[in-house]
């Protein structure tokens, strides 16, 4: 093919367009390209023309949305996916980049609806599909019936860390809630059997896929409740498209869990999975087996532990034992032990000489007090008023006070006049 930028050609065999002209060549006219006199005219190269072809596609085709089935899902070790999408009469092929994120789990056979553009990829001179955006066909009302839920959900408060509860640290009893024939259960009791072989499974079985199935998960959780001894729940299923996963969406489901009185862990799909479910159980794990895991404590793992606590306390039993004999053959060692008389009558002499001691020293603080006691006496005895009366002096008193000025007295009022031997009545004139 050539593309000539000539917009007036009328040839049946030719496709018109707004620029350009893409015309099939006959051999005679390739011929007469290269064999006639006239101007020679410039060949493309095939590189050349798949650069042209591909400015016209991605051009013309900058964004493109189109649904086909997926086939030949494959992820390289770049990172990058390669895949096909197909209906019964064509295929387009498509690549999907690393930094492509998904939304949804996508595997061979799911109908999608693929955002992207065109490209050519010239190494193998085909045109393809740059994907930036993959949804399952039917996932945007289910996402939307999610997100809904979800915000309900949430301002009731049952996605509240406050609200969930602690795993127990060893239970005795597990209620699972899945499918029999699914291969969760299958994941759950090998693990449970590697990890803790004593803990006892208590299964209710009902479907985890199709219209009755969240009606069926809640019923099953309500039922192991009733049960009475039954520690922890693992609720989940395995992995799938958001149409498979979607009763444990349901808000039935949702409020079978948050209402449940015993803990429960959801092990809805993969990792990348999550659902209504997750964000009401009190745990969640990326896995049934991983849900398993999180149930249980690893026997293999506490045997280790007590007999590494065991070693510990064995080294310090024996390290307090070590201590206790070399205080013990310290006090044998001892003179108490060895002569405990000469220790005692040691003691009795100390007392002795204590007692000898402290008489000594009580009668020479008597002393110095009696002498204290005298000559505080003497000097009280110097300051007295009274010591004055045996030197010729009186005191005049009236009503018990001492009379120190003549204006305190009038004529006619009664006295009383102290001497050193005595005192008299007297009254004023």
């Amino acid at each position: 093919m050539r593309i000539f930028p000539d917009s007036s050609c009328k040839d049946g065999n030719e496709d018109t367009g707004d620029d350009v002209v893409i015309r099939k060549t006959t051999k005679a006219e390739a011929q007469k390209l290269t064999d006639d006199d006239g101007p020679a005219m410039t060949i493309p190269s095939v590189s050349e023309l798949t650069r042209e072809l591909a400015d016209l596609l991605e051009s013309s085709f900058a964004t493109v949305v189109v649904q086909g089935e997926i086939s030949g899902w494959n992820r390289a070790a770049s990172g990058h996916t390669y895949f096909t999408l197909k209906d019964d009469r064509a295929c387009l092929g498509a690549v999907l980049w690393k930094s492509r994120t998904l939304k949804y789990p996508i595997k061979d056979g799911m109908k999608v609806i693929a955002t992207g553009r065109i490209s050519v990829y010239a190494p193998r001179g085909q045109y393809q599909l740059d994907c930036t955006a993959l949804t399952p066909v039917g996932a945007g009302d289910l996402q939307l019936a999610f997100e809904q839920l979800k915000a309900k959900l949430q301002a009731e408060g049952l996605f509240d860390q406050q609200r969930k509860r602690p795993l127990p640290a060893f239970p005795g009893r597990i209620g699972v809630v899945t499918s029999r024939d699914g291969a969760a259960l299958r994941d759950i009791l090998t693990t449970l059997r590697r990890r803790m072989p004593t803990v006892r499974v208590v299964l209710r079985p009902c479907l985890v896929q199709g219209a009755t199935a969240a009606e069926e998960v809640a019923r099953a959780i309500g039922e192991l409740n009733a049960l009475g001894d039954v520690d922890v729940l693992i609720v989940g299923r395995g992995g799938g498209s958001i149409e498979d996963l979607w009763a444990f969406n349901e808000e039935v489901v949702a409020r079978a869990i948050a209402g449940s009185r015993i803990p429960v862990i959801s092990a809805v799909g993969h990792e990348v999975d999550f659902t209504i479910a997750d964000f009401v159980a009190d745990v969640r794990a990326a896995t049934p087996t991983a849900a398993a895991e999180l149930a249980v404590r690893d026997r293999a793992e506490l045997v280790d532990a007590l007999s590494t606590l065991e070693r510990r306390m064995s080294d310090d039993v024996e390290a307090m034992l070590r201590r206790h004999r070399q205080e013990l053959s310290y006090l044998l060692r001892s003179r108490g032990l060895a002569r405990p008389l000469d220790l005692v009558r040691s003691h009795q002499q100390r007392v002795d000489d204590l007692t000898h001691r402290s008489g000594l020293g009580l009668r020479a603080a008597l002393v110095r007090t009696h002498e204290r006691l005298r000559l505080l006496e003497a000097k009280l005895g110097a300051l007295s008023p009274l010591s004055v009366l045996d030197r010729g002096f009186a005191i005049i008193e009236r009503d018990g006070a001492p009379i120190t000025r003549s204006s305190m007295l009038a004529s006619g009022d009664g006295v009383s006049i102290r001497m050193a031997d005595g005192s008299k009545a007297a009254r004023v004139e």
